[in-house]
């Protein structure tokens, strides 16, 4: 490090990317520091995907309760006690963010608790501390928050991340969006007993996912409970002595207890000090970045959802890995953002890789092969339950390729990550044929699908 700077790499923010960039750095032997605002841990682990999944988890009982009664048990009494779930649940992040903090610690991270700006290039300041350090490099890895929206009553709603810390369980929400956080806890809240309303101003949920997959978990959700509208947003939530009244632009109005919005994230960029620094915004408002993570400043590089690029937790650890590797060992890695293989722990889940029906028409040079499969699996066909599975497998025509493949039921982000590396590896849809089937499974059907679905042309 040379003497003119504290340290040799200053990260700011300490989600899955920003703390494993920080390690591995560290434990090469360079002197690394690491800034969080809130809790060392993250979107991921303290207001995201795992608190989220335990709540999944804990609204899924409901319908494994509907299962065992359909399967002969007899459930006499049945309750949930939400603080008591909400007060475990914060245990286990208060653990997790503990391990991650030790981790840090054990590598040799000094670890800042405060909000981190940058003043130019090489300079951060610790908000509210008038602490200043000096660093050779600076990673920025701070993700982004969620967005809301500016109408009459909005500022009477609620996020995802107050969802977590309710003080009591509603009797009635609106959930608005349509993306995969929106229909993740709309399961969630039916799951758990609360008059679930989600409200979504597109013509379908899950925009950018396969229209099959949109169009199959819509039935699947309204069969759970959940009232769906779409083609509509707010105009108005007004406050009542019962409520809160939300006014619908196709003229609509509902009273419910809790609003929460779930209308997309945006990159934490507000006030960072990126314009002293040198630092470029794309047209997206994310920080812009070369293939290898660099930003227009030359010794500041960035990860994660403050890039949006695929804002995944998995991905934002390989572009912290893919960093490491360029900047510190002389060994320049990229990360290849194509056929991530994803899950959406609606209920019930979505697991997809690779390219949709639609894209895929636009892409492939010649024909695209479709293969569906939608069916009753056998633990509801035992009872007479009307849930359905969605299999479908997007194949180039010209090369047989298997170019996307798409889930929509029971263990469906299991599947997708082994299904994923078929994707990835380019194997063709008769080596997916070729593959014994494991019987009886629903996961058999991904080798047993031979009937293309006839797309009727256009005169």
């Amino acid at each position: 490090m040379s003497k003119s700077y504290d340290y040799d790499l200053f990260v700011i923010g300490a989600g899955s990317g920003g703390v494993r960039a920080a390690r591995l750095t560290a434990m090469g032997g360079k002197k690394v520091a690491v800034a969080e605002e809130y809790r060392v841990g993250g979107t991921c682990v303290i207001r995201g995907c795992v608190p989220k999944k335990f709540m999944v988890m804990a609204s899924d009982i409901t319908h494994q309760i509907e299962v065992a009664e359909g399967f002969g048990w007899t459930i006499e009494k049945a309750s949930f006690d939400w603080p008591k779930f909400r007060d475990t649940k914060e245990t286990e992040i208060a653990r997790l963010s503990g391990l991650y903090n030790a981790n840090l610690s054990k590598a040799g991270v000094e670890v800042i608790n405060g909000r981190a700006v940058l003043k130019d290039k090489h300079t951060v300041e610790i908000v509210g501390t008038g602490q200043t350090v000096t660093a050779e490099r600076i990673l920025i890895a701070v993700g982004g928050r969620p967005f809301v929206p500016t109408f009459p009553g909005s500022d009477l709603t609620i996020t995802s991340e107050e969802a977590f810390h309710l003080p009591e369980l509603p009797k009635r929400i609106v959930v608005v969006g349509g993306g995969y956080i929106a229909v993740e806890f709309a399961g969630i809240f039916a799951g758990l007993g609360v008059e679930t309303t989600l409200v979504y101003r597109g013509p379908g949920i899950l925009r950018g996912f396969d229209d099959d997959v949109s169009a199959h978990l819509t039935r699947e959700i309204e069969r759970h409970g959940i009232k769906v509208v779409l083609s509509a947003e707010h105009t108005a939530i007004e406050k009542t002595e019962t409520g809160l009244l939300n006014r619908l632009s196709n003229g609509m109005e509902l009273e419910t207890d809790v609003v929460m919005f779930a209308t997309g994230r945006v990159p934490y960029v507000k006030d960072l000090g990126l314009e002293n620094a040198g630092v470029a915004l794309n047209d997206k408002g994310a920080i812009k970045v070369d293939e290898y993570s660099q930003t227009t400043a030359d010794n500041i590089w960035a990860v994660g959802d403050v890039t949006d690029r695929v804002n995944l937790t998995p991905v934002a650890i390989r572009e912290a890995v893919a960093f490491h590797e360029t900047v510190y060992k002389n060994n320049p890695q990229t990360v290849d953002h194509t056929n991530i293989a994803t899950a959406v722990f609606s209920q019930p889940p979505v697991g997809t890789v690779g390219l949709t029906e639609a894209e895929a028409r636009k892409v492939c040079p010649g024909e695209v092969d479709i293969y569906v499969a939608n069916f009753r699996p056998m633990k509801y066909a035992f009872y007479g339950a009307e849930h359905r599975m969605l299999m479908k497998l997007v194949v180039d025509a010209t090369t047989q390729k298997v170019v996307g493949c798409h889930i929509v039921g029971d263990d469906a982000p299991e599947m997708i990550q082994l299904a994923g590396i078929a994707v990835k590896a380019g194997l063709t849809k008769q080596q997916w044929d070729e593959t014994c089937a494991v019987h009886p499974t629903a996961a058999e059907e991904l080798v047993l699908l031979k009937e293309k679905r006839v797309v009727e042309q256009l005169p």
